[in-house]
């Protein structure tokens, strides 16, 4: 059990963090595209709603 947690300590200090600039970015890309996605499926489901009324 020691020698695990030597070798998962050994192995974190490899790990690249990101700066806190790069987080803000990435989590701005994120956010941003999860919104345009949630919108184009909102316009695409309302679409195929209507279309749905007047087909059926």
């Amino acid at each position: 059990m020691k020698q695990f947690f030597s070798d998962v300590q050994f192995e974190m200090g490899k790990v690249s963090w990101p700066t806190w600039e790069e987080l803000k970015g990435s989590t701005f890309v994120v956010l941003t595209l999860s919104l345009m996605l949630g919108i184009f499926l909102f316009f695409i489901d309302r679409i195929l709603s209507e279309l749905m009324k007047i087909i059926l």
